[in-house]
């Protein structure tokens, strides 16, 4: 089994798509990706939107290698509506009808409107299938945090393969997961490996202490009962200090972010707008450099590593989405 994370906090954006990948079978999970419209009373920055891009692109070329898609829920940073994502193919969806309000139950009808026509959707919420060694097994609707949340529900997924034993779980913005239900549905179904948003501590004034403290709690009960390696990402990486809020997590060795499971650069890069912002205010005017520049000095624009800025530049996505 592959399993790939496509873009994630700890990449640069407001996401968690993922690809999963068994013999011929190719699964994109929640193909969305989204920047914070103010963080620190401020924009997003221009290496933010470089990352956006960067996201949107992996997510587009796994998108055509996928035979199957899976959303969530309908935070905008979970999925996308552009119907060249869906076209054809598969989609397992949460059900737009149930335990479902506010902007995701507008966002989540429009979606099915849209795949009725060009897709072949399918109601994700508890769905089962079962095919040589590919087992394909959905939640029940989870609390997008704790129980009786405004933020609505999601649905998380088993990916099994029997042949290799590995048994992935993707189980979306959880948080933590701060239910004790989360916890006890993801003990059940023993991953190998699991991945889900961890505890939002950026907004842990909002929220209080014991909250995230309980998300912890859930996750290292989870992990004592399964042994399974976890990425946390999402809302746990947004405060600039998540490293040494989450070491009784980290502490474990069976904790990681995305960009570290994928062993590249951590870049989570909304909790660092405010220094992104500074260093900008530090460059010099730039009729300051022109000179140098034309002459191809030291200041002259280089090539840079990350993808050009998208031409749509959207910025979505409230404090916990």
């Amino acid at each position: 089994m592959k399993v790939i994370p496509l873009a994630a906090d700890s990449l640069g954006v407001r996401s968690m798509a993922t690809y999963v990948e068994i013999a011929d079978t190719g699964i994109l999970i929640d193909p969305g990706a989204t920047l914070a419209h103010s963080r620190f009373t401020l924009p997003p920055a221009t290496e933010e939107w470089d990352a956006l891009r960067r996201a949107n692109d992996r997510i587009s070329a796994y998108a055509a290698r996928a035979s199957m898609i899976f959303v969530s829920h309908y935070h905008d940073d979970h999925f996308r509506s552009d119907p060249a994502t869906y076209l054809g193919r598969t989609v397992l969806a949460k059900d737009p009808h149930r335990m479902v309000g506010g902007q995701q139950a507008r966002r989540g009808s429009e979606l099915w409107t849209m795949l009725d026509a060009k897709a072949r959707p399918t109601i994700a919420d508890g769905y089962e299938r079962r095919e040589h060694a590919l087992e394909l097994r959905a939640s029940p609707p989870l609390p997008h945090g704790v129980e009786a949340t405004t933020l609505g529900y999601v649905v998380a997924l088993l990916v099994a393969d029997h042949a290799e034993r590995e048994r992935f779980v993707f189980a979306s913005d959880v948080q933590g997961p701060l239910s004790g239900v989360a916890a006890g549905w993801l003990i059940q179904q023993r991953p190998t490996l699991l991945y889900l948003s961890g505890p939002p501590s950026y907004i842990e004034g909002q929220l209080g202490t014991p909250l995230i403290e309980r998300g912890i709690d859930n996750l290292l009960r989870v992990i004592d009962a399964t042994g399974c390696r976890v990425i946390m990402d999402h809302h746990a990486v947004r405060d600039a200090g998540f490293g040494a809020r989450f070491e009784r997590l980290w502490s474990t060795k069976r904790v990681v972010t995305a960009a570290e499971f994928l062993g590249v650069p951590l870049a989570a890069l909304e909790s660092q707008r405010r220094q992104l912002w500074t260093s900008v205010a530090r460059k010099p005017a730039d009729g300051a450099r022109t000179a140098d520049r034309a002459a191809g000095g030291a200041d002259a624009p280089k090539r840079r590593a990350t993808i050009d800025r998208p031409i749509t530049r959207t910025a979505r996505g409230g404090p916990t989405s």
